[in-house]
């Protein structure tokens, strides 16, 4: 049905899985060449963090090992030591968790349904999307949505830059209302700025030693730079200062934003101290109106939340498992399906084939009055396809509940042979078909 064969974070170090990637432009020509190999649809989920080539058909873990292999010109011993190879409901399950976000490295992170979307755009792209590949990656984003939906798996952030945030969001809900601060152009303050401008912060100054560095961080982030000895000012005026100098000492001293808090008239404001040494000075989450939060105090709350994010495992587990049931259910109908339709087939031409020769016998040939004849056709109609319906429920159903079982589909095709189509016409026989003594 379908085979999966993937390394990740949990299978291989950064240093397999950074020689074991694919280029963007890469991927439609690997897709065709996984078509053509295994006859059947190929997709395959390629992340910064996992590598999963799935294929809609069961193929033996050394054929998947050895195309990989061959694809990335790799040792196909380091390749089958890594990649780990799942089969059927197996494989389903595992795309379907990793949609939900239970298999990242960052747990319910939100970006793997985008990255499972663009696996099957590609996939569409290479047109090897065959009737499995494209029912698992379909109700694979259905599940990852119902997860988060449901669950609060990705409602709590976990990076200092999302916590940040959370933070300003909880202090000012309207963001839009608020005026932020940032304090120094480094990387870690620039995640935090973008996270709350996102968030809808739209009035952003930026105050850096250096000026140009402050004016570069500001045009990027859709606000304005003021010289750095306008701090104590630019800090009675925000609402959300982010800081993240890393200067050896504070740049902003107890007294300092003592003095500035004054000028406030008891307005509150929310520091975010992501600098290492801190940049504000010991004592300010004393102050009247402060709300202080430095690395150690998003570290709790990071904590916090991935506590609270895993709680919600065993929801999402119980989505994921309903959700490959379905999937089962789907694959199993697909099985059984041409029988039950070789089976229509077949009995429909006997049939037709039944009311042609009773109207034959009977003396009712085309070329009597075409009243009469149509009379009798509609009667025998009725009759022959109400009684076929009546006859062919009980195995339908059968091969329904157990078209899984090999035995029941092939004692299906023998007792109507279906595979025979030569077979000898019962009226051709001899001897008396009676069922009783």
């Amino acid at each position: 049905m379908i085979t999966q064969a993937g390394l990740s974070h949990r299978t291989a170090p950064i240093e397999v899985r950074e020689r074991l990637t694919v280029a963007e432009e890469d991927v439609v020509p690997l897709l065709h060449a996984a078509s053509r190999t295994f006859g059947r649809g190929a997709a395959l989920l390629s992340t910064c963090n996992r590598l999963e080539l799935y294929v809609g058909d069961e193929v033996g873990p050394e054929a998947m090992h050895a195309f990989l292999a061959g694809h990335f010109s790799a040792d196909l011993g380091s390749v089958a030591r890594h990649f780990q190879t799942r089969h059927g409901l197996d494989a389903v399950r595992h795309l379907y968790g990793v949609a939900s976000g239970v298999d990242s490295m960052v747990l319910g992170e939100t970006e793997v349904l985008g990255q499972v979307r663009a696996a099957f755009s590609s996939t569409v792209k290479a047109g090897t999307d065959d009737a499995v590949i494209s029912r698992l990656f379909h109700t694979a984003l259905r599940t990852g949505r119902r997860a988060r939906r449901e669950t609060a798996i990705s409602e709590r952030a976990l990076s200092v830059s999302s916590i940040a945030a959370q933070q300003a969001r909880a202090t000012f809900p309207d963001l839009t209302r608020a005026s932020v601060l940032v304090i120094g152009a480094g990387e870690a303050g620039r995640l935090a700025a973008q996270a709350v401008v996102a968030s809808g912060a739209q009035d952003i100054v930026v105050v850096n030693r250096t000026a140009s560095r402050a004016e570069g961080l500001a045009d990027e982030l859709g606000g304005r730079a003021v010289p750095f000895e306008d701090l104590p000012d630019a800090l009675s005026r925000a609402h959300i200062a982010i800081s993240a100098v890393g200067a050896p000492e504070p740049v902003v001293p107890a007294v300092l934003l003592g003095e500035a808090m004054a000028r406030r008239e008891g307005e509150a404001l929310l520091i975010v101290d992501i600098g290492v040494p801190r940049d504000f000075e010991a004592g300010v989450r004393e102050l009247p109106g402060v709300s202080y939060f430095d690395l150690d105090d998003l570290r709790e709350v990071a904590d916090r939340n991935a506590e609270a994010r895993r709680a919600e495992v065993d929801a999402v587990t119980g989505i994921v498992e309903e959700e490959t049931l379905k999937f089962g259910h789907w694959a199993e109908s697909q099985r059984v399906q041409p029988t039950i339709t070789e089976l229509g087939t077949r009995v429909e031409a006997l049939r037709l084939d039944v009311i042609e020769r009773t109207l034959r016998s009977n003396g009712i040939t085309p070329h009597i009055d075409s009243a009469e004849r149509e009379r009798f056709e509609v009667l025998a109609d009725q009759v022959t396809r109400h009684l076929v319906k009546r006859l062919l429920a009980a195995p339908i159903e059968v091969l329904h509940e157990r078209g899984d079982r090999s035995f029941t589909l092939e004692a299906t095709r023998a007792l109507f042979r279906l595979d025979n189509p030569n077979a000898p016409d019962p009226d051709d026989l001899t001897g008396d078909l009676s069922f009783e003594d």
